[in-house]
């Protein structure tokens, strides 16, 4: 029986060392947690419970393969892991978000679709296919503020939990995010909206 009162780094050597308790105890410690940060961000307990098994299999793979740099930072190393799951989730199942800038303005012009023509209609999509590009181009902390908000409609309180830092932080990264994505849109001439800012 491994003692619970072992600390992450020697469960983690135990596990390499062929002692699969060792994991085991780690799982134990961490998964209230874990699903818990998850479920805040996906809003939907089976995929937080998928997520959650996922990070763990991720983290248990990685340490197999001799790839975790152990620093005494188990904890923060495996909930960024959920994290990422987390938001890798909602880019690949949620629809584009409708991103507000920092006046209030939407990002495109709002035309309906079910009136517009075709060209306008294709003109759209291939905007936001540029947008999506331009926000992988922004620092991570910023894209990750700006994905959390517009993507997951998760409160600048959520983010700030979930992330780990304060909400002026959290709120920080959001005006520059949205600064940043600006200047980017304006750089290559993406549309916008005209009303708010006229060339």
């Amino acid at each position: 029986m491994i003692n619970n009162s072992l600390s992450d780094s020697k469960l983690v050597k135990l596990f390499l060392n062929g002692n699969e308790g060792g994991f085991e105890v780690l799982i134990e410690r961490y998964q209230t947690r874990i699903f818990t940060s998850i479920h805040l961000i996906v809003k939907d307990r089976y995929i937080a419970e998928d997520l959650s098994q996922e990070t763990f299999i991720k983290a248990l793979n990685t340490i197999k393969a001799g790839k975790y740099n152990d620093e005494g930072k188990f904890q923060p190393w495996i909930m960024r892991i959920a994290h990422n799951l987390a938001i890798d989730h909602f880019r690949k199942n949620k629809r584009f978000p409708t991103i507000i800038m920092e006046d209030g303005s939407n990002v495109f012009n709002t035309l309906a679709f079910s009136e517009a023509p075709y060209e306008t209609i294709q003109e759209q999509e291939d905007t936001k296919q540029k947008l999506r590009a331009l926000i992988e181009e922004l620092p991570v902390a910023q894209r990750e503020v700006l994905v959390m908000r517009h993507y997951m409609e998760m409160s600048f309180q959520d983010i700030a939990e979930t992330t780990g830092v304060s909400i002026n932080t959290a709120l920080g990264r959001m005006r520059y995010a949205l600064i940043n994505l600006r200047k980017k849109m304006l750089k290559l001439n993406i549309t916008y909206d005209q009303n708010i800012y006229p060339k």
